[in-house]
């Protein structure tokens, strides 16, 4: 553990007075102001204008014909894949899930939220590697996943902390083999994607489409999320399930399982005063990352890529890759770490200490799925085909795997759009003087 008092490389820099988090929620004020016109207007269950409301602005924003707000991302995830489904394969009865005994394509780097849904609606996901360059799903491990699965109808991809994947290749993809996507844009509201020449928003890029409003996200209503769509019926079909599948009775009557996944109009009143700010908080974020590039490019690591020519990403974290000639040894187990310190490297938990010894807040990056306990037995598909069962005692070199990669030379950095320029100018010192 890092001590203040003893460890000379971080003599004379004080920790923070409060802590530095690494994306905390931003409140303008706008947010009580609908608070408290639902309880006012004693709206304060799933229905109310402020639903309405923020469901006509995303639409609006996303260039989407309908939204539907949910309970959480998650939700929405849920309710999509529910619908790719039973689009592909038909309604499954109360017992059963619409993907029982079907292989999903699925994002390697992503929060176990993207994935879980797929469990939920008893599907196997088969995860797909990492792509350098966005550190999104990987085109070339996907096109080899359907050599090896041509069957699979569905893909699920997340975008990657704010940064779009490579959507055009991705589409074409699928198209060809008669697959499904359903996007989860929950890290990436505002983020912008060059598709056929064409800017549009991340949201728009799949057949069904969720975006998240959790505590953390660019903007957040502590909770909520939503389904996009230019079904009408995907739309309808989505607001029955969430309200419990109740049917036109004058008694509870349901003809389908449904969920209580609707959004509370309460929640949806904080969401309806973060919208106005929405473009405010991708400038800051966006700031946020330059500074980093900046004030780090003598060090030797790599701030999380995007393609400038195709992309335009929220910027929701700003993470650093450290360079491999320059990482210390690190070794991970299942809950705790042992790293080491190395004159002129340095490794994320070394770092990550740093950070928190002077109160800010850093994370590693997402581990991927197919390390994860619960998932370990499930395919994972890279460029080169199969990447389980790819160590040998006799062969040199253990095969392609960019997400283990990312996960372990990788760390998410401070990134709170409230941290002021000095604040952040310290974190940079902090993270130079862990490769002294």
């Amino acid at each position: 553990m890092i001590d203040l008092m003893t460890d000379s490389r971080f003599q004379g820099l004080e920790p923070f007075e409060s802590r530095i988090w690494l994306s905390s929620p931003t409140m303008h004020g706008d947010e009580q102001r609908w608070v408290d016109d639902a309880i006012q207007m004693n709206w304060v269950s799933t229905v109310g204008r402020n639903i309405d409301e923020i469901e006509r602005q995303i639409a609006e924003y996303v260039g989407c014909r309908y939204a539907v707000a949910l309970s959480a991302g998650t939700a929405a995830l849920h309710l999509a894949t529910k619908l790719a489904g039973e689009r592909l394969f038909g309604q499954a009865k109360p017992n059963a899930g619409t993907l029982q005994g079907r292989k999903v394509f699925c994002s390697d780097v992503t929060f176990d939220a993207s994935i879980n849904p797929v469990a939920y609606e008893d599907g196997e996901a088969v995860f797909i590697d990492t792509e350098r360059d966005t550190w999104n799903m990987d085109p070339e491990a996907l096109r080899k996943a359907f050599e090896i699965y041509p069957d699979t109808k569905l893909i699920v991809l997340a975008h990657l902390y704010g940064t779009p994947g490579k959507m055009e290749e991705i589409r074409k993809i699928a198209k060809d083999h008669g697959a499904l996507i359903i996007e989860d844009a929950a890290e990436s509201l505002g983020a912008k994607y060059r598709l056929n020449g064409q800017w549009v928003e991340t949201g728009t890029l799949g057949d069904y489409n969720c975006i998240s409003f959790n505590g953390n996200k660019i903007i957040t209503g502590s909770a909520g999320g939503m389904f996009l769509t230019d079904s009408r019926e995907d739309a309808d079909k989505v607001r029955k399930w969430s309200t419990q599948s109740r049917e036109a009775a004058p008694w509870y009557q349901h003809e389908e399982i449904g969920y209580n996944y609707r959004i509370s109009n309460i929640v949806a009143g904080i969401i309806r005063g973060q919208i106005p700010y929405l473009e405010e908080h991708i400038a800051q974020k966006k700031a946020i990352y330059e500074r980093y590039k900046e004030g780090l490019k003598d060090l030797p690591l790599t701030m999380n890529p995007y393609d400038e020519n195709n992309s335009e990403p929220n910027f929701w974290l700003s993470c650093c890759l450290i360079d491999e000639d320059a990482m210390a040894p690190m070794v991970r187990g299942e809950q705790d770490y042992l790293y080491k310190s190395e004159s002129g490297k340095s490794s994320p938990q070394e770092i990550l200490e740093a950070l928190a010894a002077f109160k800010a807040e850093g994370r590693p990056v997402w581990k991927p799925m197919h390390m994860q306990p619960i998932y370990r037995t499930h395919p994972f598909i890279t460029e080169e085909g199969n990447g389980r069962g790819k160590t040998n005692a006799y062969i040199k070199g253990s095969g392609i795997d960019v997400g283990a990669d990312l996960f372990r030379r990788g760390l998410c950095l401070p990134s709170d759009n409230k941290m002021t320029e000095e604040q952040q100018d310290r974190i940079i010192e902090i993270i130079h003087r862990c490769f002294l």
